[in-house]
């Protein structure tokens, strides 16, 4: 029988379960964890030893949705999960970032974390019941793991925190924070805000740090019952230490000498250069130096972090808080609708806007149904921009994820969908990258946008944070660089208006920050973004005027709800031959808010007169413009306001006798009608007689009105009748002669 723990908590509201030792046993760590009705099967596996020669540690996280947990099957041709979705590789970077600094120092262990989610409730998101599952398989694992960890998601509504809000409760919350962390600090922060203050982000973080300590109480407690063997931990041997030691003392001073470069390619050159110097002095001394390349790396790390700590001056010769400095140009491409080149120092990003229609918005397949999405932000980062060659390929995770960042910054800015009816993609291409390409890109999308004419409420900015921190102290930096970012202990970006936040992401390489260095790192950053607002505001300070003459200009118009079936016709046939002919694109909610979009503004007025005239109701003595449809000996049909048909008679086509309705129209013909009435059937009852159809005039003053038929005045006496006619006896209808030929005159003729 297997030794099944089951560990169970009130957190939130809602019950957190942990359960191990029933499914997936042969894994080193397996966890079935639940919150609420959301069910996510967390295993962890370990390789017991490393590859020869392995420098890196090879963590993987597949964080994976199957369908059947929220009751549906696959969409496409396969029906079967395929390739990850942009959702869960977001979530698959989630549980990664906070669980990969705690592993030891020189573990390169191949291990994998696998997080299934076997069931949906629409209202637990996955992502924090996976960060926590995982943490717990590790623990139990034996695995050498620095844990556990716990997360936890944190709304703000009215001035208040809310612990893991639901789906509902999200949507109208100003905050979406998610962190981790251990008992000690926080580890990793994401987060979209509507513009609040430093203060209450900061608040977030410490409440929700405190509010995750019962669930690593309730990890530490399952490891007490069916925790595995721990394995030993890796240790220097006393080799390793006197290579260590020797490298010191051969290639300090080289190493240093190094990054006194400023000029990022220079500078790599130099440091290639004299790693190649100390691994001449290793090898000739009998010493291997493959073996010395992380020590050598280590050294790189040691030389930088201490010189910021003891100079205050960094490698390409700023201080602490000083930003590098800013080129914004917008207006760069002359067919894109919006373009903008944000350059800062040696990064640089190219972004475009294009606008399109509600067709264009991206529809996405997740656990939560089908919804639609109508601002795309595309991060690419080609090899170029780091001076390297390299595979070009589909987007990778670090796309992906940077690429997420920027469109949170910028989403909580962009104009609700009523007032700015268009999709908006960006893309931003990464040309120079030398430290926080994310953030260049936020502020490259925000003056895109503007340039295309898309009013956000506000520019925004976005700055990336370092830290160097030794027992002897440490270092808040401001916009760092690459080299920077590699050889520190914290990626910290900070995204927002004049106002407040919009965006926070921060990543630790140490165990755990203290509160009061993340709130330095937060005035910090407010002052360096305020800097680059600034700049940007060079370029401009406000969203044009108008949307540009390449993009598509959308008008909206309101129709009833019932009419929406005549517009679209049988099986689409009259929306189709509207598109057609006016070459614009339409968009018919069921609400009878309808779209029509076109670069051509005549193309779009004929498109918006169609739809009008289609939903208009026929008014009497009002002309219009129709097309004859049928001719019959009794009149003509006549099809108008889109769909409507009326009838003129023979005797209104035209102002003398007509013999024959096809000797005025034919089928085919254009005519103006005037509406006279209406039949007792609701049926229209036109006229062509009393419209000049040269210019559509109404002349019924000058020709007359006909009576209606039947209602004719008796004709007058002729005066030199006399009273013969009155007198005359009335001849029998049956005896009276006929008329000469086949045809009887008509009546009062």
């Amino acid at each position: 029988m297997f030794n099944y723990f089951r560990k169970e908590l009130d957190w939130g509201g809602r019950k957190l379960v942990l359960e191990t030792g029933k499914i997936a046993r042969q894994a080193d760590g397996a966890v079935m964890i639940s919150y609420g009705e959301t069910i996510i099967l967390c295993t962890a596996v370990g390789v017991k030893t490393s590859k020869p020669g392995q420098d890196f540690f090879p963590l993987t996280v597949n964080y994976q949705e199957k369908a059947f947990a929220a009751g549906k099957i696959p969409g496409g041709f396969f029906k079967r999960e395929g390739r990850p979705s942009e959702a869960e590789v977001l979530k698959s970077r989630l549980i990664d970032r906070p669980i990969r600094p705690l592993f030891p120092e020189g573990f390169v262990n191949e291990v994998q974390l696998v997080a299934t989610v076997l069931s949906y409730d629409n209202e637990n998101d996955p992502d924090i019941v996976s960060i926590i599952g995982c943490s717990a398989a590790l623990t139990l694992s034996g695995i050498p793991f620095f844990g556990p960890i716990a997360a936890a998601r944190i709304g703000y509504k009215n001035g208040e925190y809310i612990l893991n809000p639901t789906y509902e409760q999200q949507k109208t919350s100003e905050l979406e924070l998610v962190l981790a962390g251990t008992a000690e600090g926080v580890l990793m922060v994401e987060s979209e805000a509507q513009e609040l203050s430093e203060e209450v982000m900061l608040g977030a973080v410490t409440y929700g740090q405190a509010a995750f300590q019962p669930v690593i109480h309730a990890i530490i407690e399952l490891a007490e019952h069916a925790a595995k063997e721990p394995w030993p931990l890796p240790e220097k041997s006393e080799e390793e230490k006197a290579l260590a030691a020797r490298v010191d003392a051969l290639g300090r001073a080289h190493i240093a000498e190094a990054y006194q470069e400023k000029v990022k390619q220079a500078r790599h050159d130099k440091v290639s250069a004299a790693k190649k110097t100390v691994a001449a002095a290793l090898a000739a001394e009998g010493l291997d130096p493959e073996k010395a390349k992380g020590v050598i790396h280590d050294l790189e790390a040691t030389v930088v972090r201490d010189a910021i700590l003891e100079t205050g001056i960094r490698i390409d010769g700023r201080d602490t808080r000083t930003v590098r400095p800013i080129i914004a140009e917008v207006g760069i491409l002359p067919r894109a609708h919006g373009s903008a080149l944000f350059t800062r120092g040696e990064t640089q990003a190219f972004c475009v806007a294009t606008l399109g229609t509600g067709q264009d918005e991206q529809v996405v397949d997740s656990l939560l149904g089908e919804y639609r999405e109508r601002f795309m932000l595309h991060y690419n980062f080609p090899p170029y921009s780091v001076g390297e060659a390299g595979r070009m390929g589909s987007p990778g995770r670090r796309e992906v994820g940077h690429g997420k960042l920027a469109w949170r910054a910028v989403h909580p800015l962009l104009p609700e969908k009523d007032k700015f009816p268009y999709t908006l993609r960006v893309v931003s291409e990464i040309t120079e990258s030398n430290g926080s390409s994310s953030m260049a890109t936020v502020c490259g999308t925000s003056l895109a946008l503007m340039d295309a004419g898309v009013p956000l409420k506000r520019p925004v900015a976005g700055i990336a944070m370092g830290l160097i921190k030794e027992d002897k102290g440490f270092a808040v930096l401001s916009d760092i660089l690459g080299d920077e970012d590699h050889l520190g202990d914290m990626d910290f970006k900070v995204a927002g208006t004049e106002v407040g936040v919009t965006s926070l992401q921060m990543d630790i390489k140490i165990t755990s920050i203290t509160f009061d260095i993340m709130k330095i790192a937060l005035d910090q950053a407010k002052d360096g973004r305020l800097h680059i607002l600034g700049e940007m505001s060079k370029a401009l300070t406000n969203a044009r005027g108008d949307v540009a003459t390449t993009a598509p200009r959308i008008t909206i118009i309101n129709v009833p709800k019932e009419k929406i079936r005549e517009i679209i016709g049988t099986g689409g046939k009259v929306i189709r031959e509207i598109v057609e002919q006016t070459k614009c694109k339409i968009d018919i909610d069921d609400d009878g808010t309808i779209k029509i979009a076109a670069t051509d503004i005549a193309q779009a007025q004929q498109a918006i007169d169609w739809i009008r005239g289609i939903v208009a109701e026929p008014e009497i003595g009002i002309i219009y413009t129709g097309k004859v449809v049928k001719t019959a000996d009794f009149g003509a049909f006549v099809n108008f306001l889109g769909s409507k048909d009326g009838l003129v008679h023979i005797s209104e086509l035209a102002q003398g006798r007509v013999n024959k309705t096809t000797d005025v129209v034919n089928n085919g013909d254009s005519v103006k009608v005037k509406v006279i009435g209406f039949d007792e059937r609701g049926k229209v009852k036109l006229s062509m007689r009393v419209v000049d159809q040269a210019t559509g005039a109404d002349i019924t003053e000058q020709v007359g009105a006909r009576p209606p038929r039947g209602e004719r005045p008796e004709r007058e006496e002729r005066s030199d009748r006399g009273d013969r006619g009155r007198d005359r006896p009335r001849r029998d209808r049956d005896s009276a002669p006929a008329f000469e030929g086949s045809e009887q005159p008509p009546i009062g003729d």
